[in-house]
């Protein structure tokens, strides 16, 4: 395995990013989960329990990836970042929704557990795929290409 590592570094560096954000995913996912189903069983229709549940979430997700997850990649401003990962997490978000939606109001699936396999698990899934990408592509660039862009360097907290 050390001799794979030393052939394919880069190969090397995103599983181990991939290994971190699923840590950090699994945290704010039992978050999410927990928040969501509180709410819909104290009473809070099926989407908004998923908005206020995943607005939980970010919250542990931000601090996790932005210290942990992509802790040696370029610190390109707090207000930056933030930002950006609130707009790539309410792209997410949407596509929790749209998954949710389609379960309630198309296939009118409007049970717990549908909600829980719709939002939770294929809506989860799908967002969880979008948000690897985006923050490793735009919210946690690469040093190399914060530079060339020019941005703010950050000290590393």
């Amino acid at each position: 395995m050390r001799d794979f590592s030393a052939r394919h570094p880069k190969l090397a560096k995103l599983a181990a990013e991939v290994g971190r954000f699923g840590s950090v995913g699994a945290v704010a996912y039992v978050v999410q989960l927990g928040a969501t189903n509180l709410l819909w069983g104290a009473g809070m229709g099926p989407l908004s329990g998923q908005v206020v549940g995943t607005l939980c979430s970010i919250a542990v997700a931000f601090v996790g990836n932005r210290f942990w997850t992509f802790g040696d990649r370029a610190r390109t401003g707090y207000g930056r970042e933030t930002l950006l990962f609130l707009v790539m997490n309410g792209v997410g978000l949407a596509i929790q929704l749209a998954c949710q939606g389609f379960s309630v109001h198309v296939l009118g699936l409007d049970g717990v557990l549908a909600q829980n396999v719709a939002g939770n698990v294929v809506g989860v899934g799908i967002g969880t795929l979008f948000r690897f990408f985006a923050y490793r592509t735009w919210v946690f660039p690469e040093r190399s290409e914060a530079v060339a862009e020019g941005a703010a360097r950050e000290p590393i907290a």
